[in-house]
Order: C-alpha cells, then structure tokens, then sequence
C-alpha cells in the first residue's frame, strides 16, 4: 500500500503496524475477499490506531526546528 502523499518511510511504518499488530500480511489490495478483508478485535484495531497516532506525532517532533 503505497498512499500518494505520504512519504515512503511512513508507508513502511504502517505495513509493520499492520503487520505486527493486526496480523495483516500486506495492505496491497489483491482483489480477492479472503485476502482483503478482515475480521479484528476492537483492541487490536486501537492498538494499531494508537501506534499509527504516535508515530505521527515522534515525525512532527522530529520535523520542529
């Protein structure tokens, strides 16, 4: 899952999270519903929401000058 607009190493932090925290191999749509849809527990998803929410906020106190 390449998202136009985000830079790449903020594509790559997403894949891990959805990789280590929501058991989902790739965010790549492969057109097939077994492999693009999921069923997850709240708590994962607000795992996943909650380190995505961080890691935006590390970059934007990395980017202050």
């Amino acid at each position: 899952m390449n998202t136009p607009g985000l830079p790449p190493a903020a594509n790559r932090q997403l894949a891990e999270i959805a990789a280590t925290l929501l058991r989902i191999e790739t965010l790549d749509t492969r057109h097939s519903d077994r492999l693009d849809f999921h069923d997850l527990a709240v708590w994962c998803i607000r795992a996943a929401l909650e380190a995505a929410w961080l890691a935006g906020a590390a970059s934007q106190k990395g980017n202050r000058t």
